[in-house]
């Protein structure tokens, strides 16, 4: 059976932890971990996170590994939509990654919320 992206989507969604920015930002003051932005360059180009590690969906798992080495290590992703953000969060856990959320905000609140 063939399924959209929206569905698919909505199916791992359950399983993926999100969070806001402010919660993103509260807890990497003491966790230590690492945002990662999967948007394209174009996007990033127009609106860049500060502190945020820049890595495409479309190569997440071909990169992050030289990244983050320790699977514990907690991960926030964000993009757009979410989407990417999304199907990226259940990849890393695929890999064996233990930490991994989706701050399901706007690129502009978590922009804000880095700056403050």
């Amino acid at each position: 059976m063939l399924i959209d992206l929206t569905t698919r989507i909505n199916n791992i969604a359950f399983n993926i932890r999100t969070v806001t920015a402010a919660q993103a930002r509260s807890e990497l003051e003491s966790n230590h971990g690492i945002v990662i932005d999967v948007r394209e360059s174009e996007e990033v180009d127009s609106m860049s996170v500060n502190g945020a590690v820049v890595i495409p969906r479309g190569v997440l798992e071909m990169k992050v590994l030289a990244l983050v080495k320790d699977a514990a290590t907690p991960l926030y992703l964000f993009c757009a939509s979410g989407m990417r953000a999304k199907l990226g969060a259940e990849q890393l856990l695929l890999m064996g990654y233990e930490n991994v959320s989706v701050i399901t905000c706007s690129v502009q609140t978590i922009k804000d919320a880095n700056a403050q």
